[in-house]
C-alpha cells in the first residue's frame, strides 16, 4: 500500500566515512528545513534490506549516493535504474545491499519509480564526518537537481490532469 506522500528522498551512505556519506549529508540538510511540499526525506544510512519497506510505500524514490566511478570528484549524474545492473559499477561500500534490494523489489513486482543521483568521489576516507571541499561544494547543486526533478514531475502531473480534463470535455 502506497503512502499519500508519493515521493521519498533517500540519502544513502556512511556518514562516518567522509565523502562516502554525501547522500546522508544531503538528507540531513533537507530534513532540517524540508523545502519540498508533500515529499518525505530519510537518512537511509548504508542501505540494505531494512529499507525495503520504504520502496514498497512510495511511488517514487529519489536516491542520493556516492560512487567510485573514476569521474572527476564532484561529478553529479542522474540515473533511472530499473534493474540492479543499471547501478554504477562501483557504488561505494554498500553496493551489494542496494543492488540486492532492487532485485528483491523486481521479484515482488512492486518496484517504484527510482531516480538516483550519484556524486563521484575520489576515495572512501576512513573515520571522518566532514566532506572534502570538492564534494561539499556540490551539495547545493545536488539539492537543485532534486528540486528541478520534482518540479518537472509536478508539471507532468498537471499536464496529464489538463489532458484528462480536455478528453472528458469532448
Amino acid at each position: 500500500m502506497k503512502q499519500q506522500k508519493s515521493t521519498l528522498i533517500l540519502g544513502i551512505g556512511n556518514y562516518l566515512m567522509g565523502d562516502e556519506g554525501i547522500g546522508v549529508h544531503v538528507a540531513n540538510i533537507l530534513e532540517k528545513n524540508n523545502p519540498f511540499e508533500g515529499v518525505d526525506i530519510l537518512d537511509g544510512g548504508t542501505g540494505g534490506f531494512h529499507l525495503l519497506e520504504y520502496f514498497e510505500k512510495y511511488e517514487h524514490v529519489i536516491l542520493v549516493d556516492a560512487t567510485l566511478d573514476g569521474n572527476v570528484p564532484g561529478t553529479i549524474r542522474q540515473i533511472k535504474p530499473r534493474f540492479a545492473k543499471d547501478f554504477p559499477p562501483a557504488m561505494s561500500t554498500h553496493d551489494i545491499g542496494l543492488k540486492d534490494m532492487i532485485c528483491a523489489m523486481q521479484i515482488l513486482g512492486n518496484i517504484p519509480e527510482i531516480d538516483l543521483f550519484v556524486v563521484s568521489i575520489e576515495s572512501i576516507q576512513q573515520q571522518g564526518i566532514e566532506l572534502t571541499p570538492e564534494i561539499e561544494a556540490v551539495v547545493p547543486a545536488v539539492i537543485e537537481r532534486i528540486r528541478e526533478l520534482l518540479q518537472k514531475n509536478i508539471e507532468t502531473v498537471q499536464l496529464s490532469l489538463s489532458e484528462t480534463a480536455e478528453l472528458l470535455a469532448v
